[in-house]
C-alpha cells in the first residue's frame, strides 16, 4: 500500500511539473537585470519598459541590479542563466567594447545572448561640474593642454562607452585627461554634482535635470546630430571635432538558447510598448530616442559595433586582464 501510495504520489507531482511546463509563457515573473547601479539610464529604461511589460505579459517583471567590472558581471550572470525566457539582460553598447576590453570574460557576447530588440538610442553628453572655468569645448581643450592630467572625468568602468569617447575625446582634442572609473552613473553623477570630478561623457538621461537646472554645466553632445532634449547644446563636430559621432543604445537580451516563439513573444510585446505614445513621451522627457527593432537588426547592430569599437579599443590602448 505505501508503495501504491508513493508511486501515486511521484505521478501526481510529474503531472503536475509537466502541467506547468506546457503552460504558455509565461507563466511566473521575469527578472530583467540591469549591470549597473539603480539611477543610470540602464536602469531607467529598464523599469520603464518593466513597467508596461508587465501589464502585457500579465506577469511581473522585477528589474534587478547587478552592477560591476564595466557591465560585465550581470551580463555573465544572464549569459548563464537558464534559456527560458525568465531571466533577461537590458544590456547595452558598453558589452560590445567589453568583447575587446577584458580578455578574461567567460561570454561571448554574439554566442552566449540571443537579441530581443534596442529599447532606445540615448546621446551622450560631455558635461562640466560648474567650478570648471571653460564655457565651451574649445576653452576646455585648452584648459587641459595648460596642466595635461589634471582635469579628470567619469565614467561608468573601464571599457564602457562613456570611457571610450573620453579617450577618443583625448585623442582627437589632443589632450590627456585623468579617467576615474565608476560602477554606474549614480555614483558617478553624484561625485560629478560634488565636484570631486571635473567632467562626463555620461548619456544624457542622468544629467539632463541638473543641467537643465544650471548644476552642470553642458558643453556638447557626443553624437553628429544635436539633441532634442537640449538643442541649444552644439555637437562635438560643430565644437571642432570633425568626424565625432558616438552615442550609446540599449536593449534586451536573453540567453542563446532560449526558444525562438518566446523571443518572438517578447519581441512582438516589445516593440509594441516601445512605439506607443505614451512610451515615446517618457522616452522624450529623459532625452532618448525608441527604437524597437527585430531581433536579427539588433544582432547585426552588435556585430558592427563590436567590430567598429575593436578598432577603437586597439587604438586607444585599452585592456583589462
Amino acid at each position: 500500500m505505501r508503495r501504491l501510495l508513493a508511486g501515486a504520489l511521484c505521478a501526481a507531482g510529474l503531472a503536475m511539473a509537466a502541467g506547468a511546463a506546457a503552460q504558455p509563457y509565461p507563466n511566473r515573473p521575469v527578472n530583467l537585470v540591469v549591470p549597473f547601479p539603480a539611477g543610470g539610464t540602464t536602469d531607467v529604461l529598464a523599469r520603464a519598459l518593466g513597467q508596461e511589460l508587465a501589464k502585457s505579459l500579465g506577469q511581473p517583471v522585477v528589474v534587478e541590479n547587478k552592477p560591476g567590472a564595466g557591465a560585465t558581471l550581470g551580463a555573465d550572470y544572464v549569459a548563464k542563466a537558464p534559456a527560458d525566457g525568465y531571466v533577461l539582460l537590458m544590456g547595452a553598447v558598453h558589452h560590445t567594447i567589453a568583447t575587446s576590453v577584458y580578455r578574461g570574460l567567460q561570454y561571448d557576447f554574439q554566442k552566449d545572448f540571443t537579441p530581443v530588440t534596442t529599447v532606445a538610442l540615448v546621446p551622450n553628453i560631455l558635461v562640466v561640474n560648474p567650478r570648471v572655468p571653460a564655457q565651451n569645448v574649445q576653452e576646455l581643450l585648452a584648459l587641459a593642454r595648460q596642466e595635461p592630467g589634471k582635469l579628470t572625468f567619469g565614467s561608468n568602468g573601464m571599457g564602457t562607452g562613456q570611457h571610450l569617447i573620453g579617450a577618443q575625446f583625448q585623442d582627437m582634442g589632443g589632450v590627456k585627461l585623468l579617467h576615474v572609473p565608476y560602477k554606474g552613473s549614480g555614483p558617478l553623477t553624484t561625485d560629478l554634482l560634488g565636484g570631486q570630478i571635473d567632467m562626463s561623457f555620461d548619456t544624457i538621461t542622468p544629467v539632463l535635470a541638473h543641467v537643465k537646472s544650471g548644476k552642470l554645466r553642458a558643453l556638447a553632445v557626443t553624437t553628429d546630430q544635436r539633441s532634442a532634449a537640449l538643442p541649444e547644446v552644439p555637437t562635438l563636430q560643430e565644437a571642432g571635432l570633425q568626424g565625432f559621432n558616438m552615442g550609446t543604445w540599449f536593449g534586451v537580451l536573453a540567453p542563446a538558447a532560449t526558444p525562438p516563439d518566446v523571443v518572438a513573444r517578447l519581441n512582438a510585446e516589445m516593440v509594441k510598448i516601445i512605439k506607443s505614445p505614451g512610451f515615446g513621451q517618457r522616452m522624450a522627457e529623459i532625452g532618448a530616442v525608441p527604437i524597437g527593432d527585430s531581433s536579427a537588426h539588433m544582432a547585426q547592430q552588435i556585430k558592427e559595433d563590436t567590430e567598429r569599437y575593436a578598432r577603437l579599443v586597439k587604438q586607444a590602448n585599452v585592456a583589462i586582464n
